[in-house]
């Protein structure tokens, strides 16, 4: 890897993240799967079509990290079915 100051490909920055939006079906199974398999995000990937590794991981490292974000999100997705 270089020195430069420039960021190689395999360098990705976190603020550099755009969130990732997910069905409430693919949430939902990511949170199962995790509590079976934990992260080994390609098996997880492999049950969710079109959805990267990279993707699953990312989608929840943002979810996590920003957990007050989740709450709200979670809580408005509840009251919208009520």
């Amino acid at each position: 890897m270089s020195t430069t100051g420039n960021a190689t490909s395999e360098e990705v920055s976190s603020n550099a993240w755009e969130f990732i939006h997910m069905s409430e079906q693919e949430e939902d199974l990511i949170r199962r799967m995790y509590k079976l398999v934990g992260d080994r995000w390609n098996l997880i990937a492999g049950r969710i079509p079109g959805r990267k590794a990279e993707e699953i991981e990312r989608f929840w490292i943002m979810r996590h990290t920003h957990s007050d974000a989740f709450s709200v999100t979670s809580n408005q997705s509840k009251a919208k079915h009520s």
